[in-house]
């Protein structure tokens, strides 16, 4: 409920910031369509199509939240194999970003994997943008798949600046103050889809964690079951 408090929030204020910015950009190009220089025009073209790019990453992780219904956040999981997400995920990364350079490691045994195939690859996919739009210096993301024990462990790892040690304690609980919100270039933090993360891996009975590297950059982590398990809500056996 928090989750989908915060989101709603996001939708009043997130979603109304962008389109506005839209707006205001392509009709100062149609009303001085004649006057504005070609820089000019490359430029406000080129704000309207990075705010109507984070609205699109705004509405997946909306569209997410719809996919988890029910009191229990019960989603509907099927095998799959953990290779192919992270190559989905690859590949939409480095279409929005070609000048990221993304590698994928991976078992070389399959390893399938109960899971909402859409849902994890949208965990991916916020994951990885926010370490290339918030790592300052991220030229290069690295997705690793392995298993460990009874869990299959997913790591995206970049070689950036690293996540500040204020922002730990509220990385995955989606209410970073507005400083914390917005990054030294004025771009607006992923927290929203950090939090969105953090409730579909839980959703799958899996963790999530995020660290700072020894090398420099960070690494976020989340370990998914290997076998279909059933998890009760502590609550139903609290008066027994």
């Amino acid at each position: 409920e928090k989750m989908r408090a915060n989101l709603l929030r996001a939708v009043s204020h997130d979603l109304r910031t962008p389109l506005t910015s839209i707006y205001g950009a392509c009709s100062t190009v149609i009303e001085n369509y004649d006057s504005l220089d070609k820089a000019k025009t490359i430029k406000l073209l080129g704000e309207a199509c990075s705010d109507a790019q984070w609205l699109t990453r705004m509405v997946e992780n909306l569209l997410s939240v719809t996919r988890m219904t029910g009191e229990q956040t019960k989603i509907k999981k099927e095998m799959e194999a953990g290779e192919e997400v992270l190559s989905a995920a690859a590949m939409k990364i480095k279409k929005h970003y070609p000048e990221i350079t993304v590698s994928v490691r991976a078992p070389q045994e399959l390893l399938m994997i109960p899971m909402d195939v859409i849902l994890i690859e949208q965990v991916l996919i916020n994951l990885m943008e926010n370490s290339i739009q918030h790592g300052g210096t991220t030229t290069r993301v690295e997705m690793q798949l392995r298993k460990e024990g009874e869990n299959a462990r997913f790591e995206v790892a970049d070689n950036g600046q690293g996540i500040a040690r204020e922002v730990f304690p509220k990385l995955f609980k989606g209410y970073l103050s507005h400083d914390e919100e917005l990054t030294a270039d004025g771009r607006r933090n992923m927290g929203i889809g950090l939090s969105v993360c953090m409730s579909i891996v839980q959703a799958h009975g899996g963790t999530m964690q995020a660290e700072n590297r020894e090398i420099g950059g960070a690494l976020f982590s989340f370990t998914l079951p290997l076998e279909e398990r059933n998890y009760e809500d502590p609550r139903e056996d609290s008066g027994n």
